[in-house]
C-alpha cells in the first residue's frame, strides 16, 4: 500500500474523526498497529487559522510520518491557500473533505454538501492538487457515496478526481442524508474501485477484524479506515492485522499494556491540550475504554469530578489496578459504534 511516494506498514487507516483524532490519539493508533492516519479537519478560512482549536489540529510535534492533514471548505482559492498554508506546517500529504455530513458543516455548503455541487466540487480538487504538485506533496479525497438514496455521484465524481490527479479515495459507504444511520453499503465502494486505477479505502462499520476481512474481499478496496470502532479500543488495528494474516483471532491485550498505554496517552493529551481543557476533554476517552467494565458508571461519574490531570491519573490507574485484580487480559469488548464525528 502506497500513497504517493510514501509506503505504508500496512492498509488500515485510522479515519478522521473531529474531537477524537488528534495527535495524541493518531499516535496511539499507530501505536496499536495502524498504518496510516489523518488529521482532524482543519478549515480552509485563513482568519480562523491561527485560533487555538486550529492550531492544536496542526499540531504534528513528533508525529511520525507520513503526516497527513484534512482540509475543508468551500472556495477553490481558499483551498489552494490552505493546502499551501499546511504544507509549509509539515503536511506530506492533503486530504480533501467531502465525507462530513454535519449540519454545520454542510449549512456552510462544505464537507459532503459539496457533492450536490460537482462542477465546484472539481474546482477544489483541480486547485488543490495544482498547489500541492509542485511541492512533491500527493494530495487525496474522502466522501461519501452521495447527498442522498436517489443521488449517488461517487463513482462520476470518484473517476473526475482521477483525472484531476488525485491520488487516493475513500469512500464511506453512506450518503450524507443517511448520517451514521442504518448500515454502511459497499457496492458503491466496489464500483469506485472497479473504475479506478488509484488506491481505494472502504469506511463505514468496519468494526470487527472478521468485518475487515469481509470489506476489503466484497469491495476489491486497498485499504479499510475504521473511525468510532478504535474509541476505547485502539487496539482494533492489531488485532485486525494479524487476522488478516493468519484467519485467527489474537488474544485481547492484557489488562497491564491498556493501563500503561492510556496513562500516557493521557500524558500526552494534557501536553497539547493544558490541563484545564485537557483534563475535560479526556474524559470521552476514558469513558470508551471503560464502557462495559465492571462499576463503570460509578467510576465515571467519579472521574466526572476530577478537575487536575494528577487525579484524574491517579483515578484511572486505580481503577484499572482494581481491573487487574479481578482478570489478566481486557475483556472482550462490544462492537456497538460510539457517536462521535467522522469526517
Amino acid at each position: 500500500m502506497q500513497i504517493g511516494p510514501y509506503p505504508l506498514p500496512n492498509n488500515l487507516f485510522v479515519a478522521p474523526m473531529a474531537g477524537v483524532t488528534d495527535r495524541p490519539f493518531r499516535q496511539l493508533c499507530r501505536q496499536f498497529g495502524a498504518g496510516y492516519a489523518v488529521s482532524e479537519m482543519v478549515t480552509s478560512r485563513p482568519d480562523l487559522q491561527k485560533s487555538l482549536k486550529t492550531s492544536r489540529r496542526a499540531n504534528h510535534d513528533g508525529e511520525p510520518g507520513p503526516i497527513a492533514v484534512q482540509i475543508a471548505g468551500t472556495d477553490a482559492q481558499m483551498m489552494a491557500d490552505a493546502a499551501r498554508y499546511n504544507i509549509d506546517r509539515g503536511a506530506q500529504i492533503i486530504d480533501i473533505n467531502m465525507g462530513c455530513p454535519a449540519k454545520k458543516v454542510c449549512n456552510k455548503w462544505a464537507g459532503s454538501a459539496l457533492m450536490q455541487d460537482e462542477p465546484l466540487a472539481l474546482d477544489i480538487i483541480s486547485a488543490v492538487v495544482a498547489a500541492a504538485q509542485p511541492h512533491g506533496v500527493p494530495v487525496t479525497l474522502k466522501m461519501r457515496t452521495g447527498w442522498c438514496q436517489t443521488e449517488k455521484n461517487a463513482l462520476s465524481i470518484a473517476r473526475a478526481a482521477e483525472q484531476a490527479g488525485v491520488q487516493m479515495v475513500t469512500v464511506h459507504g453512506r450518503t450524507r442524508e443517511q448520517g451514521y444511520k442504518g448500515e454502511a453499503e459497499y457496492e458503491t465502494i466496489a464500483a469506485v474501485k472497479a473504475a479506478l486505477r488509484i488506491p481505494v479505502v472502504a469506511n463505514g462499520d468496519v468494526n470487527t477484524p472478521e468485518k475487515a476481512k469481509a470489506v476489503l474481499a466484497l469491495t476489491g478496496a486497498d485499504a479499510v479506515m475504521i473511525g468510532r470502532a478504535a474509541q476505547g479500543r485502539p487496539w482494533i488495528f492489531r488485532e485486525t492485522a494479524h487476522y488478516l494474516a493468519t484467519g485467527e483471532m489474537l488474544a485481547p491485550p492484557l489488562v497491564a499494556e491498556v493501563r500503561r498505554a492510556l496513562l500516557e496517552h493521557l500524558q500526552d493529551h494534557y501536553g497539547l491540550y493544558g490541563e484545564y481543557t485537557g483534563v475535560r476533554s479526556a474524559r470521552k476517552h476514558i469513558g470508551w475504554y471503560v464502557h462495559s467494565l465492571p462499576g463503570a458508571e460509578a467510576f465515571r461519574q467519579h472521574m466526572n469530578t476530577l478537575e487536575t490531570a494528577d487525579r484524574q491519573l491517579a483515578a484511572v490507574g486505580n481503577y484499572l489496578d482494581g481491573l487487574a485484580d479481578q482478570m489478566d487480559r481486557w475483556p472482550a469488548q462490544s462492537s456497538e459504534p460510539v457517536l462521535e464525528m467522522e469526517l
